[in-house]
Parts: structure tokens; sequence; C-alpha cells
């Protein structure tokens, strides 16, 4: 009520004013709420495009995972570094695999490919959580061949 006496004791003009103004306020919110909400829906198609894509990334993926060989959690300490260094292409150059005194594994490659073997240790890393306790790699006079002891601690 107080509103509407206030309204009706201003001049036409200031009548006018308010009014004009309440409808430019009214009609700034609603581009603005537009605005946001289009911004919103942007945001929200960017997201979904990604998750397909990702999901198409997965589904290209997924036959080479269902192809890998299953770690096995109860697989004994040799039984394991003989088998991936085979999956690596490093079955030749294991030239002995021993038990250590603290109950890890030592391990002497002989030629072995340098990117191979990094490749390989970071994986029984992370798919064994496998730890290598001491390391020496000396050249073979080959670029890119490598002889090597590896002590391995296990998970």
């Amino acid at each position: 009520m107080k509103l509407v006496n206030w309204y009706r004791s201003l001049t036409e003009r200031d009548r006018r004013t308010v009014l004009y103004g309440g409808i430019v306020a009214a009609i700034l919110l609603l581009v603005g709420g537009l605005w946001t909400l289009g911004a919103a829906t942007d945001a929200t198609r960017e997201r979904v495009a990604t998750k397909r894509s990702d999901l198409a990334w997965m589904q290209a993926v997924a036959p080479r995972l269902r192809s890998m060989p299953a770690v096995n959690p109860d697989e004994p300490l040799p039984l394991l570094v003989d088998r991936t260094a085979r999956d690596a292409g490093l079955s030749g150059v294991v030239k002995s695999t021993d038990p250590s005194d603290r109950g890890g594994l030592r391990v002497r490659l002989e030629g072995a490919p340098f990117d191979a073997t990094v490749i390989w240790l970071a994986r029984l890393q992370q798919e064994r959580g496998l730890v290598v306790e001491f390391a020496t790699f000396e050249g073979t006079g080959t670029e890119g061949l490598v002889n090597a002891l590896l002590i391995f601690r296990g998970a």
C-alpha cells in the first residue's frame, strides 16, 4: 500500500521515469538470465562432447585391454618377472634371476634394449607395485643396448 501511495504522489514525469526504468530493469534481468542459461547450456554441450570423445576412445582401447594377460596377485615374483620380460620382448636378454638377500629378486640383463627395459620396469611398478631397490646400467658398445643388474623388492 505504501508503495502505491508513494507512486501516486509522484509527478507524471517521475511516474513515467519509474515505469520505464522498471521495464528496462526487468528486461535486463530477463536478458541476463537468458544469457547465463545459454552459457551454461554451451558449457554442458562441451562437457557432453568431451565425454562422448572419451567414451569413443575407451571403446576403441577396450579390445586391446581385454587381450592383455590378466594380473595374478598370487604369482611368484620370479614367474612374474619372467612372464612380463617375455611380454616386453626381453626374454632373450634375461640371463639370470636369483633371490636377493632381503626377499627380493636379482635380475641380470645382457644386451637389453634400454627403451624396452624402462617400459618393462614402469609396467611392473604400475601393475604390481614392484619396486626397483637397486639398479645399475652399463653400455654395451651398441647404441641403445645395455647390460643391467636389477634388484626387485616385492609389493
